[in-house]
């Protein structure tokens, strides 16, 4: 089961404690929202990517030649 630490400032004392089901299934959650955030990150760069070397193609140009131009 996993295990939390809880830790008192005023005294220095750590605590362990298992988490609850609610805490657990809500850890769950968030690591699969984080997951499925990461996955939309990657998809949106992707697409960027693709975009930009469609234009640099359609430009007839390299990206280094496109880095020089914006320099």
């Amino acid at each position: 089961m996993p295990h939390k630490v809880i830790v008192d400032c005023s005294t220095g004392e750590t605590t362990e404690v298992e988490l609850t089901a609610a805490e657990i299934a809500d850890q769950e959650a968030a690591q699969k929202a984080a997951e499925a955030e990461r996955k939309a990150q990657e998809v949106i760069a992707a697409a960027k990517a693709t975009a930009k070397t469609a234009l640099l193609d359609k430009l007839g140009i390299t990206a280094e030649e496109a880095t020089l131009l914006l320099s």
